[in-house]
């Protein structure tokens, strides 16, 4: 399942093009608090170097030390055998250190020509954006790397996989001795990640240092050279992909062995359908992104909805909630009854709940406190003027903690402080407060270490043990196997088939989704 990395591909980098860095004994404290400790790694010009870790390992606080967002508490840093301090990220990209972060940092309302461009906009008469160039120049960086997007599109109107190629060309647009990557392909399809591969061992055969950050173990396997390994702010071990395994990696991060397996599940679901959608139509222009779309949820059952990035899942479960317009055919039924919200409040009320892919950006306060947050949901259900006393809103979030396991020092705890996995956490929190009959989850995993996502598989499991039903979308196939009581795969917004738990298979699931 996993490929080594080919020893030809490291040896026949120019060596012209490479760079040497080196980090030792590299520690962050905050208040007096120690959360990096000892680090030393050397990274080398024309080598994918892999850092796994669960959240909260250090990875970010490193990552951070290496762009020059913060300086080291102890420890010091060299590249090409010379000291290296760097005050400020615009230090560290004049000594070609570039950084992709996960959290798009994308301007909504501009172009994907203007993003991808920002920054470096060609000029007329030193003055003026000379804007045919700029289109041009965008196209050409886009082409470069196999991606086809619309640059005179604005932002806001990509899917998320989609502003997520634009942060890669705009980040590979710099000429990047060290190009750090975190969650490159965390929204992307099987196909774009493919591209982004080939553009990754491209940029190493030219000399750069890649540093790669993922959580995706097929992913480190195909493409890494090298990977460290962080654990509660010490470096665990550095190892070459070559001499190593991944239950080996799992349990260096972890401290203990993982593994995705099906989830024990306590009941079976019942045969009483809860959703029932028939011959669903969305069209956008004149495109049919669902076209013909039906489908039975069981009460207690968890059905997967497959497919690549594209294929209409997300539009689907959006459509559902009534995020979306109301669908061109078809109709839904929902515990015998006939309706489609054409509100998410229409949603809400019906019964539904939908954890969106983007929590950050779509699912949270984060200046807020988890209280906060899971009020939100409450004000229309439990209020008639919009309002939840103080004492109702710290109950419910205490319950919230309590039952999912959020670590956290209180309701008021601000849910930005929190990790990945604990916000996730708190997205469900708020969601399963409004007690729904249907959950809709989109990518719960989404940029969560290994440790959260076997938390948030038993979690969903347990959910469906109490009779709960769940529409299931990921983009990470094994992800199906281990929570899925059966699946159905979507290509180009067709059903193309069905599966039960036993019938399921990583290669079955591929092979429906690609059929068209």
């Amino acid at each position: 399942m996993f490929a080594t990395p080919s020893a030809d591909r490291v040896t026949a980098r120019p060596a012209e093009s490479q760079v040497d860095m080196d980090l030792f004994d590299i520690g962050m404290s905050f208040s007096g608090v120690s959360v990096l400790r000892g680090v030393s790694i050397r990274i080398v010009g024309g080598e994918i170097h892999t850092l796994m870790g669960e959240n909260g390992a250090g990875k970010s606080t490193l990552v951070k030390i290496i762009s020059g967002v913060q300086e080291p508490t102890t420890g010091t840093m060299k590249i090409d055998g010379q000291p290296l301090t760097l005050a400020s990220p615009r230090d560290a990209e004049a000594n070609g250190i570039v950084i992709m972060h996960q959290e798009l940092s994308l301007v909504p309302e501009m172009t994907v020509a203007e993003n991808v461009m920002l920054g470096h906009e060609p000029l007329r008469n030193g003055i003026f954006v000379d804007r045919k160039s700029l289109r041009k120049q965008a196209k050409s960086v886009l082409s470069r790397f196999g991606f086809t997007l619309d640059v005179d599109k604005p932002v806001k109107d990509l899917r998320v996989g989609e502003q997520q190629l634009v942060e890669i060309a705009r980040a590979l647009l710099m000429d990047a001795r060290v190009l750090i990557m975190d969650e490159p392909t965390s929204a992307l399809s099987q196909t774009e990640s493919d591209i982004l591969m080939e553009v990754i061992r491209d940029l190493a055969f030219q000399g750069v240092a890649v540093i790669y950050i993922s959580h995706r173990m097929d992913e480190i396997f195909e493409i890494s050279d090298r990977v460290t390994v962080l654990r509660d702010g010490d470096m665990i071990g550095s190892k070459l992909v070559s001499e190593t395994s991944p239950s080996e990696l799992v349990e260096m991060m972890v401290g203990r062995s993982v593994e995705i397996v099906k989830v024990e599940r306590k009941t079976h679901p019942s045969p009483d359908v809860v959703l029932q959608v028939e011959n669903m139509t969305l069209k956008q222009g004149s495109r049919a992104v669902l076209d013909d779309v039906s489908f039975e949820l069981r009460k207690g059952e968890v059905l997967g909805i497959g497919g690549l990035l594209g294929a209409g899942r997300t539009e689907l479960l959006e459509s559902l909630f009534g995020a979306r317009s109301l669908p061109d055919a078809g109709h839904m039924t929902l515990n015998g009854e006939r309706l489609w919200p054409a509100t998410p409040a229409e949603g809400v009320a019906a019964g539904l709940a939908l954890i969106t892919e983007d929590r950050k950006g779509n699912g949270l306060l984060l200046e807020r406190s988890i209280r906060d947050n899971v009020a939100l949901p409450l004000l229309p259900l439990k209020t008639r003027y919009g309002l939840l006393s103080p004492r109702m809103e710290t109950a419910e979030a205490a319950s919230a903690i309590e039952k999912l396991r959020i670590v956290a020092r209180g309701p008021n705890h601000v849910v930005g402080r929190l990790s990945g996995g604990n916000q996730q956490k708190v997205v469900l929190g708020k969601w399963l407060a409004t007690q729904p009959q249907v959950l809709l989850l989109d990518e719960p995993t989404r940029g969560i270490d290994v440790g959260a996502k076997e938390e948030i598989y038993e979690l969903i499991g347990a959910l469906a043990d109490s009779g709960l039903s769940v529409l299931f979308v990921s983009s990470e196939i094994p992800e199906y196997l281990a929570v899925c009581d059966r699946i159905i795969v979507l290509c180009e917004g067709r059903v193309t088939g069905e599966l039960s738990a036993d019938e399921m298979s990583v290669d079955a699931i591929k092979e429906l989704a690609m059929r068209f």
